[in-house]
């Protein structure tokens, strides 16, 4: 079976978006957590790039993910935006809209729409070191909005939902491999 490294976004120092006293980073390290769990669960052996409130670079964490050769590679993260409750939903970012990335990153955002996120896309961003370093197909996917009241009370009253739609995108793309 497959490996995938899950990355869980910022952490130690670095707490990412923050709102109202809640932390992108402690969001992204419960989601990475449960989703590997499912993973696992599943036979699919999973690499973490973080199991505790740590910080290393995203440099560090794609050259991890290229060291253990892992066939996926999955980073957790919150979106925010300027203005509280401005936006809401989930999108999920690739270096390109080709190949393997391409369709894992739509068929995670297909069941985060199915649990209730507005579904705002797949959209490149070639800047990203976790996309543009990696080896393997890589995506950023961005649970909600951190400032979006209707987007956190949908990740804390279904967290395991929303865990099971990302496992499910990932284990959809294995299995379609």
């Amino acid at each position: 079976m497959a490996l995938v490294a899950i990355d869980a976004g910022h952490g130690g120092a670095n707490p990412g978006a923050v709102y109202n006293g809640r932390q992108e980073k402690d969001d992204a390290l419960a989601l990475a957590l449960a989703v590997g769990q499912i993973l696992e669960q599943n036979g699919v052996e999973v690499y973490y790039t973080r199991t505790d409130d740590i910080y290393e670079s995203p440099a560090r964490k794609a050259e991890e993910g290229n060291a253990v050769d892992a066939d996926y590679f999955v980073s957790i993260h919150r979106n925010s935006s300027t203005y509280s409750n401005e936006y809401r939903g989930a999108e999920t970012l690739v270096y390109d809209h080709y190949g393997k990335a391409a369709m894992l990153a739509s068929n995670i955002n297909v069941r985060l729409e199915q649990i209730g996120f507005e579904n705002l896309g797949v959209n490149e961003r070639k800047d990203l070191v976790v996309l543009n370093r990696t080896d393997m197909p890589a995506v950023l996917v961005e649970v909600g909005f951190i400032n979006s009241d209707a987007d956190n009370q949908l990740l804390d009253e279904r967290f395991h939902d929303v865990a099971w739609a990302i496992a499910e995108g990932i284990l959809a793309t294995i299995w379609s491999a």
